[in-house]
């Protein structure tokens, strides 16, 4: 069953959830999520509880962020084995959250990185 290639503007209009859901799709079968860096490291956005590093299921839909002030940011492609054993344990001891692919108009959802995590491991069998 071949996974239909959505265009930037479709996964842009899907709700938080579907833009969640299209994500870990997206991860588990190409192994790479996608976030933006600058000089100064990656990029953060702020809520008012959270501090985020917005992820995104693929390169171009992290570019399409990459405007006005966050121009200079270049894409940096992060392979899941390294989110998975050097990502998520570093953003859980600074207390960072990870923005499920934003959108201009919406920063998506906001969960803690072991969630989205979970949610991209392939189950272990005990």
């Amino acid at each position: 069953m071949s996974k239909t290639v959505k265009t930037l503007a479709e996964t842009a209009a899907m709700t938080p959830e579907a833009r969640y859901d299209y994500l870990v799709e997206q991860v588990k079968e190409h192994k790479v999520l996608w976030t933006l860096q600058d000089q100064d490291g990656c990029v953060m956005l702020t809520t008012e509880e959270e501090d985020c590093i917005p992820m995104w299921p693929t390169e171009e839909a992290a570019e399409s962020w990459a405007v006005d002030e966050w121009s200079d940011c270049q894409t940096l492609a992060i392979p899941f084995d390294e989110f998975h054993e050097r990502w998520v344990p570093g953003m859980e001891d600074d207390d960072l959250f990870v923005a499920v692919f934003p959108v201009l108009d919406d920063l998506g959802v906001v969960i803690p990185p072991y969630e989205l995590d979970q949610r991209l491991a392939p189950k272990q069998s005990h």
